[in-house]
C-alpha cells in the first residue's frame, strides 16, 4: 500500500470516527399523559370544575356514538362493523371549484355521503374516501387508521384498536367537511337543509370539543395518550381557528349560521388565540415557538408519536406565525408573540446543506449555497436540531436513524421562509410592542 493511498484511508477513517462522535443518542421519547380525573384534581381548585364536567361530557358524548353503533349492529343481525374505504378525505372534498359546481349533481353525492359519515358528536374521522359511497347500516365512522408499525410500548396504540380517530381535527378532519357542505348549502336548493344542519352540528362539536383553556385535542371524544394534547400538529388548532372566525364574520357561505352561534365562535376564537400566546415556549430568557402538541392541563410541550418528541417544532410553529398576522387589529401580546418567533426562525436558519435522496436513503449534504432550511424539531433550550426514531430514541444526527425513518418523514423543510416573507411586510404596519 502506498503512503498517499494510507493517508487517503487514514483520512476517512478519521472523518468517520469524528462523525461517531458527534453523532448520538442523547434521550428517549416519553409518552404523553391522557387528561385523568386524577390529574385534574392536582389543578388549581378554581381550575378543577371545568376541567371535571369536560372531561365528564367527553365520556357522556363516547357513550352515545357507541351506542348508537352497537344499535345498528344489533338491528342489521351482526356483531362486526363494516370497515369503510380508506382514501384522503380532506383532497376529496375540493374546497376551490367554481361556484356553479357547488350545485351539480356531484357535489350534492358527495355531500349526501358526507353527512352520512358524520359521528352522532357531529364530527368526521381522517383518511377516509368520502366519494364511495353513502354509510351503510352497521358500518363503522372511521376506516383502519392503525399504524403499520405498531409494537409493545408504542404511544401510537389506541385503548380500542377498532374505536380510533372516530371524530378528529387532524389531516385537515372535520374542518374540510364543515366547509365544503356549507359552500354546497350555498347554492342547492331543497337538499340544502340538510347540509346546513349537518354544518350547525359540526360547530356544536368543535365547541364541544375545545378545552376549558381554549385549546383543542386531536380527537374527541378523548381517546387518551397524545391524542388528548393541544394539538398544533397538522394545523389542528389553526384550521379550527380559521373556520371558526370564517363562521363569527358570517359572510358567504356561512351567512346562514344564527347570530348567537356566531358570537360564541368568536368568543371561541378569542380564547384559542389566549391559549396560542400561552403555550409559547420560553428558554434563556426569551420566547421561541411552540410544539407540535402541548398538554392540556399544564401546557407543556409533549411528544407525539415515538419518533416526535416534545421539542420547538418549526414547521407548524411557521403555520401559527401566519396565523396570528392575520388578525386585522392584533393585540401587543400577539404583536410581541409574532417578532419572537421571528427572531427565532432567524437564528435557527440553517444554510449549505441539503436533505437528499441517494442511493442509501435519504440524508443531511453539504450543498453550498443551499438554505435557508430549518429541522423539524429543535431541542428546547439549546435550539439544536433533534431527531426521533420509532424505537423512542432521540437522535442529534439525522443520518444516524433507521432507514425507513430517514425516508418516510419530513426532518427538514423550508415552511419558515413563507413566515419570514409575510413577516417583512406586515412588520412595516405593526412596530414591535413597547
Amino acid at each position: 500500500m502506498n503512503l498517499r493511498l494510507s493517508r487517503a484511508i487514514f483520512a476517512l477513517v478519521a472523518a468517520a470516527c469524528a462523525l461517531a462522535a458527534y453523532a448520538a443518542v442523547i434521550g428517549t421519547g416519553t409518552a404523553a399523559q391522557s387528561i385523568t380525573v386524577e390529574r385534574v384534581s392536582a389543578l388549581p381548585a378554581a381550575q378543577q370544575s371545568a376541567w371535571r364536567d369536560y372531561l365528564a361530557r367527553s365520556a357522556r358524548q363516547m357513550e352515545t356514538d357507541r351506542a348508537f353503533l352497537e344499535a345498528e349492529l344489533k338491528a342489521a343481525g351482526v356483531t362486526s362493523e363494516s370497515i369503510p374505504p380508506s382514501g384522503s378525505s380532506a383532497k376529496s372534498l375540493p374546497l376551490n371549484k367554481p361556484a356553479e359546481w357547488y350545485g351539480s349533481a356531484e357535489a350534492r353525492h358527495i355531500a349526501d355521503i358526507v353527512v352520512s359519515f358524520q359521528t352522532p358528536a357531529g364530527g368526521w374521522s381522517k383518511n377516509i374516501d368520502l366519494t364511495d359511497h353513502l354509510r351503510r347500516q352497521g358500518e363503522a365512522f372511521a376506516p383502519n387508521n392503525l399504524s403499520a408499525h405498531l409494537s409493545p410500548g408504542d404511544f401510537d396504540t389506541p385503548h380500542d384498536a377498532k374505536w380510533n380517530y372516530v371524530g378528529t381535527l387532524d389531516n385537515d378532519a372535520t374542518t374540510t367537511e364543515m366547509r365544503f357542505l356549507a359552500k354546497v348549502a350555498a347554492v342547492q336548493g331543497k337538499p340544502a337543509e340538510s347540509y346546513r344542519t349537518a354544518v350547525l352540528r359540526g360547530l356544536d362539536y368543535v365547541f364541544a370539543a375545545q378545552f376549558p383553556n381554549g385549546g383543542w385535542p386531536q380527537v374527541w371524544p378523548l381517546e387518551g395518550g397524545y391524542h388528548d394534547a393541544i394539538t398544533f400538529n397538522d394545523g389542528a388548532v389553526t384550521e379550527t381557528l380559521e373556520l371558526l372566525q370564517s363562521v363569527a364574520d358570517g359572510k358567504d357561505q356561512f351567512a346562514f349560521v344564527p347570530a348567537k352561534m356566531r358570537a360564541r365562535a368568536q368568543a371561541s376564537v378569542d380564547r384559542g388565540i389566549d391559549t396560542i400566546l400561552a403555550t409559547q415556549i420560553s428558554g434563556n430568557g426569551r420566547r421561541t415557538v411552540w410544539a407540535q402538541q402541548h398538554d392540556a392541563l399544564n401546557l407543556q410541550p409533549v411528544a407525539g408519536r415515538n419518533y416526535e418528541p416534545a421539542a420547538q417544532c418549526a414547521s407548524e410553529s411557521a403555520s401559527m406565525m401566519l396565523f396570528l398576522m392575520k388578525a386585522p387589529q392584533p393585540k401587543p401580546e400577539v404583536v410581541a408573540a409574532v417578532y419572537s418567533a421571528a427572531a427565532w426562525f432567524r437564528k435557527t436558519a440553517i444554510y449549505g446543506v441539503a436533505y437528499e435522496r441517494g442511493a442509501d436513503g435519504r440524508r443531511l449534504t453539504a450543498a453550498p449555497g443551499a438554505g435557508p432550511i430549518w429541522a423539524r424539531y429543535y431541542e428546547i433550550g439549546s435550539d439544536r436540531p433533534i431527531f426521533g426514531d420509532r424505537d423512542q430514541s432521540i437522535h442529534d444526527d439525522v443520518n444516524e436513524l433507521s432507514l425507513e425513518r430517514r425516508n418516510g418523514y419530513s426532518w427538514y423543510n423550508a415552511a419558515p421562509v413563507a413566515a419570514l416573507d409575510r413577516f417583512g411586510v406586515w412588520s412595516a404596519s405593526h412596530p414591535p410592542a413597547k
